[in-house]
């Protein structure tokens, strides 16, 4: 007998996000019986800014690595041209220098500077980093009353931290389903906060115009 393996919807969902990353969602994939519609707002970044994080974060990453060297562990996070650095360096000096450095590349509008003066974590404190960075996020997508894709999640010796473009509900749904994680000693936001009226904005879908309709039809008659 033939063994089919039926997708869980949640399973379903990640997949579709790897896979069209950087679109508005994922409309009509089916599931076994179950059908998975519009995943709205996946990324409330413009793509201009989506391109400007991602080569912010590679020449910080490069500058910072040029810097530090074997003195430190520096994490280089950026969303919405905003810079979170995280991690671990030698003294309050090399600290300020990373900030400097990462401040002079163009296009970064803040900086956030965690790091930390002190020792480098170890692997296995880095790993259950990852774990937990996993399981936030993994409950953002289990959740009802926010878009997963619309946060990112960077996890430094159990502090989270939330970047996002966001309102300030969502925000504080997604501090209240962080904290309440396994490991997770503290929450720090980073977000950007938008309106509600904005967040509307973004996740209405245009109505299509019927097709008896014309551009004369649709506008106000001018006085005769």
């Amino acid at each position: 007998m033939t063994r089919h393996t039926v997708l869980r919807p949640l399973a379903a969902i990640a997949l579709c996000g790897a896979l069209v990353t950087g679109l508005q969602g994922c409309i009509g994939l089916a599931v076994g019986t179950a059908v998975v519609g519009t995943l709205a707002a996946s990324d409330r970044r413009t793509l201009g800014a989506q391109t400007e994080d991602k080569t912010i974060t590679v020449k910080g990453e490069a500058r910072v690595a040029s810097l530090v060297g074997g003195a430190g562990h520096v994490n280089v996070t950026s969303y919405n041209r905003k810079v979170l650095l995280t991690g671990e360096v030698r003294d309050e000096q090399m600290k300020a220098a990373v900030e400097r450095e990462v401040s002079a590349i163009e296009g970064v509008q803040a900086v956030v500077n965690e790091l930390a003066a002190m020792p480098s974590s170890s692997f296995a404190a880095r790993s259950n980093d990852t774990l937990i960075t996993s399981k936030v996020t993994a409950s953002f997508v289990d959740s009802k009353e926010i878009f997963a894709n619309s946060f990112k999640v960077v996890t430094e010796r159990g502090t989270v931290y939330l970047m996002g473009r966001v309102t300030q509900r969502e925000g504080n749904i997604a501090t209240d389903i962080a904290r309440g994680i396994g490991g997770v000693q503290k929450v720090v936001k980073v977000f950007d906060y938008i309106t509600e009226e904005e967040l509307r904005q973004m996740t209405t879908v245009p109505q299509k115009r019927t097709s008896g309709s014309s551009d004369a039809e649709a506008a106000p008659r001018s006085p005769s």
